[in-house]
């Protein structure tokens, strides 16, 4: 995973997603702020995750985007605190 997809990923875990239901969130684009993007633990709408394959195909590298990495940190910093404020 590139140093450039961390960086926005932690932008927008920062304040950029929102808890929709269990294991669905809405996430804000990086570059359109008129856009924002349905993931999941596992998926994301954009097209950098659906046309991960298309560059690295054989590599052995599960897709990802920077949205599904700003759910990962959403869920381990701002989950975890609202869980220990209970």
């Amino acid at each position: 995973m590139s140093a450039n997809t961390i960086k926005k990923a932690k932008a927008l875990a920062k304040d950029g997603v929102v808890k929709v239901e269990d294991d669905l969130y809405q996430v804000k684009s990086s570059s359109n702020a008129a856009k924002s993007y349905f993931v999941t633990s596992e998926t994301c709408e954009c097209e950098g995750f659906k046309n991960f394959y298309k560059f690295h195909h054989g590599k052995g590298l599960k897709a990802n985007c920077s949205h599904l990495e700003a759910v990962k940190l959403f869920k381990k910093i701002y989950e975890k605190k609202s869980v220990k404020e209970t």
